[in-house]
């Protein structure tokens, strides 16, 4: 227990620098004001019509860093600084938030599997790692009876909610990829602009990337718990 302890403490430190390495990003690139004067909200709008988007809005949603694509209403939420500032930072979310509707408008594989999984995810997530303690509470260790199938339950949970995490990587790179594409073929930015974009979303995709990981590792830790693999 003591190792899962201090695996988790690592990864949470990890994910904390990383998370504030972001946003040190994200305000030094909204201090590189673009040369064309574009806002968030507008770079999003220009980007959905030059994919022949034409169903999906752009709106403004509370908070810093909530910027997200809902492909169930088909909606892309830029939080309020994105969609009112007009900086590289702002430039950079909007547009890959909107390289997920290009995703979703061209049934992106990676992205349709993870839709499938939200739902089933959303559900389990957030009770796996009680299922498989319960499990492991009522015997799990000896590796039969009740409590291991109850274990094991919780084990499949928790693979999901991993694989959901891994599956998401493609995913959120793929979009930082049309994004940069579109804003660099389309002369959107200045080069100075584009580099500041292109580091910003770098890190915002090592966020998921360390989530992705610190999912794996406490996967193989309980797994181990329950099939007898003890410190």
């Amino acid at each position: 227990m003591m190792t899962y302890y201090i695996m988790l403490g690592a990864i949470a430190l990890v994910s904390w620098l990383v998370s504030n390495k972001l946003k040190s990003k994200f305000k030094h690139y909204s201090k590189v004001h673009l040369r064309n004067g574009m806002s968030g909200a507008e770079i999003a709008e220009k980007m959905l019509a030059d994919h022949g988007i034409r169903d999906v809005k752009v709106v403004s949603t509370p908070g810093m860093l909530t910027d997200h694509y809902n492909p169930a209403n088909k909606t892309v939420n830029l939080s309020e600084g994105v969609y009112n500032q007009r900086n590289a930072s702002a430039a950079a979310v909007a547009a890959h938030e909107c390289g997920h509707a290009v995703q979703h408008a061209t049934a992106y594989e990676w992205l349709t599997m993870r839709s499938k999984l939200v739902p089933v995810v959303s559900i389990t997530s957030g009770m796996s790692m009680w299922v498989v303690f319960g499990g492991l509470m009522l015997g799990a260790a000896a590796g039969v009876g009740f409590g291991f199938y109850i274990a094991v339950a919780g084990l499949v949970m928790m693979g999901l909610a991993t694989l959901f995490s891994f599956i998401t990587l493609p995913v959120e790179y793929d979009a930082s990829n049309r994004a940069l594409a579109w804003l660099k073929n389309k002369n959107m930015v200045s080069q100075q602009e584009y580099a500041g974009a292109e580091d910003a979303l770098k890190w915002a995709a090592r966020t998921y990337l360390v989530a992705a990981l610190g999912a794996l590792a406490s996967l193989v830790y309980w797994g181990l718990q329950v099939f007898g693999g003890r410190d």
